[in-house]
Protein backbone atom coordinates (compact mmCIF):
# COMPACT_ATOMS: atom_id res chain seq x y z
CA UNK A 1 0.00 0.00 0.00
CA UNK A 2 1.40 3.41 -0.98
CA UNK A 3 1.76 6.14 1.61
CA UNK A 4 -0.68 8.36 -0.27
CA UNK A 5 -3.34 5.64 -0.22
CA UNK A 6 -2.78 5.10 3.50
CA UNK A 7 -3.19 8.84 4.09
CA UNK A 8 -6.41 8.83 2.07
CA UNK A 9 -7.79 5.95 4.17
CA UNK A 10 -6.95 7.73 7.43
CA UNK A 11 -8.56 10.98 6.26
CA UNK A 12 -11.65 9.08 5.06
CA UNK A 13 -11.99 7.34 8.44
CA UNK A 14 -11.79 10.69 10.26
CA UNK A 15 -14.41 12.22 7.94
CA UNK A 16 -16.77 9.27 8.37
CA UNK A 17 -16.28 9.38 12.15
CA UNK A 18 -17.09 13.09 12.22
CA UNK A 19 -20.23 12.50 10.15
CA UNK A 20 -21.34 9.71 12.48
CA UNK A 21 -20.72 11.94 15.52
CA UNK A 22 -23.37 14.37 14.26
CA UNK A 23 -26.14 11.82 14.85
CA UNK A 24 -24.70 9.15 17.16
CA UNK A 25 -22.10 8.38 19.80
CA UNK A 26 -22.00 5.29 22.06
CA UNK A 27 -22.67 7.49 25.12
CA UNK A 28 -23.38 11.14 25.75
CA UNK A 29 -19.87 12.71 25.59
CA UNK A 30 -20.70 15.14 28.39
CA UNK A 31 -22.51 12.68 30.64
CA UNK A 32 -20.77 12.63 34.04
CA UNK A 33 -20.94 9.45 36.15
CA UNK A 34 -18.71 9.81 39.20
CA UNK A 35 -19.51 6.27 40.29
CA UNK A 36 -18.09 4.98 37.00
CA UNK A 37 -14.86 7.01 36.92
CA UNK A 38 -11.69 5.40 35.54
CA UNK A 39 -13.47 2.29 34.31
CA UNK A 40 -10.95 0.05 32.48
CA UNK A 41 -11.31 -0.63 28.73
CA UNK A 42 -13.95 -3.24 28.10
CA UNK A 43 -17.69 -3.61 27.88
CA UNK A 44 -19.56 -1.29 27.66
CA UNK A 45 -16.79 1.38 27.64
CA UNK A 46 -14.39 0.08 25.00
CA UNK A 47 -11.66 2.63 25.80
CA UNK A 48 -12.58 3.18 29.43
CA UNK A 49 -13.73 6.36 31.16
CA UNK A 50 -12.03 9.50 32.46
CA UNK A 51 -11.93 11.15 35.89
CA UNK A 52 -15.55 12.31 35.51
CA UNK A 53 -16.87 8.97 34.31
CA UNK A 54 -17.28 10.12 30.70
CA UNK A 55 -16.83 7.55 27.95
CA UNK A 56 -13.46 8.20 26.24
CA UNK A 57 -14.53 6.61 22.93
CA UNK A 58 -17.55 8.91 22.74
CA UNK A 59 -15.34 11.91 23.46
CA UNK A 60 -12.96 10.88 20.67
CA UNK A 61 -15.79 10.41 18.17
CA UNK A 62 -17.32 13.77 19.07
CA UNK A 63 -13.87 15.38 18.98
CA UNK A 64 -13.43 14.26 15.37
CA UNK A 65 -16.27 16.60 14.45
CA UNK A 66 -14.38 19.54 15.97
CA UNK A 67 -11.18 18.51 14.19
CA UNK A 68 -12.89 18.31 10.78
CA UNK A 69 -14.66 21.62 11.38
CA UNK A 70 -11.38 23.39 12.11
CA UNK A 71 -9.50 21.71 9.23
CA UNK A 72 -12.18 22.46 6.64
CA UNK A 73 -12.96 25.93 7.96
CA UNK A 74 -9.33 27.02 8.08
CA UNK A 75 -8.81 25.44 4.65
CA UNK A 76 -11.60 27.59 3.18
CA UNK A 77 -10.20 30.75 4.78
CA UNK A 78 -6.67 29.87 3.64
CA UNK A 79 -7.93 29.24 0.10
CA UNK A 80 -9.65 32.60 -0.18
CA UNK A 81 -6.74 34.54 1.30
CA UNK A 82 -4.07 32.55 -0.53
CA UNK A 83 -5.69 32.85 -3.98
CA UNK A 84 -6.44 36.55 -3.48
CA UNK A 85 -2.89 37.42 -2.40
CA UNK A 86 -1.32 35.22 -5.09
CA UNK A 87 -3.47 36.84 -7.81
CA UNK A 88 -2.64 40.34 -6.56
CA UNK A 89 1.03 39.42 -6.40
CA UNK A 90 1.13 37.99 -9.92
CA UNK A 91 -1.42 39.74 -12.13
CA UNK A 92 -1.36 43.39 -11.08
CA UNK A 93 0.96 46.30 -11.79
CA UNK A 94 4.50 46.23 -10.49
CA UNK A 95 4.09 48.45 -7.42
CA UNK A 96 1.10 46.38 -6.25
CA UNK A 97 3.02 43.12 -6.80
CA UNK A 98 5.98 44.38 -4.79
CA UNK A 99 3.73 45.67 -1.99
CA UNK A 100 1.95 42.31 -1.75
CA UNK A 101 5.30 40.48 -1.69
CA UNK A 102 6.50 42.65 1.21
CA UNK A 103 3.20 42.15 3.07
CA UNK A 104 3.42 38.37 2.65
CA UNK A 105 7.03 38.35 3.89
CA UNK A 106 5.99 40.32 6.97
CA UNK A 107 2.98 38.16 7.80
CA UNK A 108 4.80 34.89 7.23
CA UNK A 109 7.32 35.85 9.94
CA UNK A 110 4.65 35.48 12.64
CA UNK A 111 3.96 31.90 13.81
CA UNK A 112 0.34 30.81 13.51
CA UNK A 113 0.08 29.82 17.18
CA UNK A 114 1.33 33.24 18.30
CA UNK A 115 -1.23 34.98 16.08
CA UNK A 116 -4.01 32.77 17.44
CA UNK A 117 -2.99 33.39 21.05
CA UNK A 118 -2.87 37.16 20.47
CA UNK A 119 -6.34 37.14 18.88
CA UNK A 120 -7.69 34.88 21.65
CA UNK A 121 -6.38 37.26 24.30
CA UNK A 122 -8.60 39.98 22.80
CA UNK A 123 -11.65 38.07 21.57
CA UNK A 124 -11.53 35.04 23.86
CA UNK A 125 -10.82 31.43 23.01
CA UNK A 126 -13.20 29.85 20.52
CA UNK A 127 -13.20 27.66 17.42
CA UNK A 128 -13.90 30.73 15.30
CA UNK A 129 -10.68 32.34 16.50
CA UNK A 130 -8.76 29.14 15.73
CA UNK A 131 -10.26 28.85 12.23
CA UNK A 132 -9.55 32.46 11.28
CA UNK A 133 -6.07 32.67 12.80
CA UNK A 134 -4.95 29.36 11.26
CA UNK A 135 -6.60 30.23 7.94
CA UNK A 136 -4.88 33.61 7.76
CA UNK A 137 -1.52 32.15 8.70
CA UNK A 138 -1.60 29.37 6.14
CA UNK A 139 -3.29 31.51 3.50
CA UNK A 140 -0.11 33.59 3.50
CA UNK A 141 1.97 30.41 3.08
CA UNK A 142 -0.19 29.30 0.16
CA UNK A 143 0.13 32.72 -1.47
CA UNK A 144 3.90 32.66 -1.17
CA UNK A 145 4.17 29.26 -2.88
CA UNK A 146 1.43 29.80 -5.48
CA UNK A 147 2.50 33.28 -6.64
CA UNK A 148 5.68 32.15 -8.48
CA UNK A 149 3.70 29.38 -10.19
CA UNK A 150 1.13 31.92 -11.37
CA UNK A 151 3.91 34.12 -12.70
CA UNK A 152 5.38 31.16 -14.58
CA UNK A 153 2.09 30.10 -16.16
CA UNK A 154 1.26 33.73 -16.97
CA UNK A 155 3.89 33.68 -19.76
CA UNK A 156 2.56 30.49 -21.36
CA UNK A 157 1.28 30.52 -24.92
CA UNK A 158 -2.28 29.48 -24.05
CA UNK A 159 -2.58 32.35 -21.54
CA UNK A 160 -1.32 34.83 -24.14
CA UNK A 161 -3.76 33.37 -26.65
CA UNK A 162 -6.61 33.77 -24.19
CA UNK A 163 -5.62 37.36 -23.58
CA UNK A 164 -5.49 37.99 -27.36
CA UNK A 165 -8.96 36.48 -27.77
CA UNK A 166 -10.40 39.09 -25.43
CA UNK A 167 -10.46 37.30 -22.06
CA UNK A 168 -10.31 39.61 -19.06
CA UNK A 169 -7.63 39.01 -16.38
CA UNK A 170 -10.28 37.49 -14.10
CA UNK A 171 -11.47 35.12 -16.86
CA UNK A 172 -7.89 34.14 -17.65
CA UNK A 173 -7.29 33.48 -13.96
CA UNK A 174 -10.28 31.15 -13.66
CA UNK A 175 -9.97 29.35 -17.02
CA UNK A 176 -6.22 28.98 -17.41
CA UNK A 177 -4.10 30.08 -14.47
CA UNK A 178 -5.77 28.43 -11.48
CA UNK A 179 -6.26 25.01 -13.16
CA UNK A 180 -2.56 24.92 -14.04
CA UNK A 181 -1.37 25.76 -10.52
CA UNK A 182 -3.98 23.51 -8.89
CA UNK A 183 -1.50 20.66 -8.12
CA UNK A 184 0.79 22.96 -6.13
CA UNK A 185 -2.18 24.60 -4.44
CA UNK A 186 -3.86 21.31 -3.46
CA UNK A 187 -0.67 19.96 -1.91
CA UNK A 188 -0.10 23.13 0.10
CA UNK A 189 -3.73 23.10 1.22
CA UNK A 190 -3.55 19.49 2.46
CA UNK A 191 -0.39 20.26 4.43
CA UNK A 192 -1.99 23.40 5.85
CA UNK A 193 -5.00 21.39 7.01
CA UNK A 194 -2.67 18.92 8.72
CA UNK A 195 -1.00 21.70 10.68
CA UNK A 196 -4.44 23.20 11.39
CA UNK A 197 -5.41 19.98 13.18
CA UNK A 198 -2.22 20.18 15.21
CA UNK A 199 -2.74 23.88 15.92
CA UNK A 200 -6.31 23.32 17.13
CA UNK A 201 -5.15 20.56 19.45
CA UNK A 202 -2.32 22.71 20.77
CA UNK A 203 -4.52 25.78 21.29
CA UNK A 204 -7.22 23.73 23.00
CA UNK A 205 -4.52 22.15 25.17
CA UNK A 206 -3.38 25.65 26.19
CA UNK A 207 -6.94 26.86 26.77
CA UNK A 208 -7.22 29.09 23.68
CA UNK A 209 -9.23 26.75 21.47
CA UNK A 210 -12.48 24.88 21.88
CA UNK A 211 -14.65 25.74 24.91
CA UNK A 212 -14.94 23.15 27.67
CA UNK A 213 -18.50 22.35 26.58
CA UNK A 214 -17.33 21.16 23.13
CA UNK A 215 -15.40 17.88 22.83
CA UNK A 216 -11.90 18.33 21.43
CA UNK A 217 -8.92 16.03 21.21
CA UNK A 218 -6.57 18.72 22.50
CA UNK A 219 -8.86 19.55 25.40
CA UNK A 220 -9.25 15.86 26.26
CA UNK A 221 -5.48 15.42 26.16
CA UNK A 222 -5.02 18.38 28.51
CA UNK A 223 -7.51 16.92 30.98
CA UNK A 224 -6.10 13.38 30.90
CA UNK A 225 -2.39 14.29 31.07
CA UNK A 226 -2.82 15.29 34.73
CA UNK A 227 -3.35 11.59 35.50
CA UNK A 228 -0.69 10.18 33.19
CA UNK A 229 1.28 8.60 36.03
CA UNK A 230 -1.81 6.83 37.40
CA UNK A 231 -3.75 6.05 34.21
CA UNK A 232 -1.21 6.29 31.36
CA UNK A 233 -3.32 4.33 28.87
CA UNK A 234 -6.07 6.97 28.83
CA UNK A 235 -3.68 9.59 27.42
CA UNK A 236 -2.71 7.32 24.52
CA UNK A 237 -6.10 7.54 22.76
CA UNK A 238 -6.37 11.30 22.08
CA UNK A 239 -2.65 11.51 21.34
CA UNK A 240 -2.95 8.64 18.86
CA UNK A 241 -5.97 10.23 17.19
CA UNK A 242 -4.13 13.54 16.71
CA UNK A 243 -0.96 11.82 15.47
CA UNK A 244 -2.74 9.58 12.94
CA UNK A 245 -4.86 12.44 11.57
CA UNK A 246 -1.87 14.75 11.08
CA UNK A 247 0.15 11.88 9.58
CA UNK A 248 -2.72 10.95 7.26
CA UNK A 249 -3.09 14.50 5.94
CA UNK A 250 0.67 14.84 5.42
CA UNK A 251 0.89 11.51 3.59
CA UNK A 252 -2.12 12.46 1.50
CA UNK A 253 -0.35 15.69 0.55
CA UNK A 254 2.74 13.72 -0.46
CA UNK A 255 0.60 11.35 -2.51
CA UNK A 256 -1.11 14.22 -4.28
CA UNK A 257 2.27 15.78 -5.02
CA UNK A 258 3.54 12.53 -6.57
CA UNK A 259 0.34 12.07 -8.57
CA UNK A 260 0.21 15.61 -9.98
CA UNK A 261 3.89 16.47 -10.45
CA UNK A 262 5.27 14.81 -13.63
CA UNK A 263 8.85 15.11 -12.34
CA UNK A 264 7.97 12.86 -9.38
CA UNK A 265 5.61 10.35 -11.01
CA UNK A 266 6.87 6.81 -11.53
CA UNK A 267 5.01 6.11 -14.78
CA UNK A 268 7.11 5.90 -18.00
CA UNK A 269 4.85 8.39 -19.77
CA UNK A 270 5.19 10.93 -16.97
CA UNK A 271 8.97 10.39 -16.88
CA UNK A 272 9.21 11.06 -20.61
CA UNK A 273 7.01 14.12 -20.22
CA UNK A 274 9.19 15.38 -17.38
CA UNK A 275 12.32 15.02 -19.52
CA UNK A 276 10.72 17.07 -22.27
CA UNK A 277 9.59 19.78 -19.86
CA UNK A 278 11.66 22.94 -20.10
CA UNK A 279 11.00 25.47 -17.32
CA UNK A 280 10.21 28.93 -18.55
CA UNK A 281 12.20 31.89 -17.29
CA UNK A 282 10.10 34.45 -15.47
CA UNK A 283 11.41 37.95 -15.42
Amino acid sequence: MSTGRFGLIVVAVVLVTAAIAVVWTPFDPQQVEISNRWAPPGSPHLLGTDASGRDILSLLIAGARTTVLVAVGSGIVATIIGVALAALGALTVRWVRESVAVLVDILIAFPVLIIAMMISAVWGGSLGVVIWSVGIGFGVNIARVTRPELRRVLHSDFVLAGRASGLTPAQNLVRHLLPNVAPVFIVQLSWSMAVAVLAEAGLSYLGFGAPVTQPSWGLLLAELQQFITVHPLSVVWPGLAITLTVLGLNLLGDGLREATDPTLSRSPFATRRARLHIPEVVS
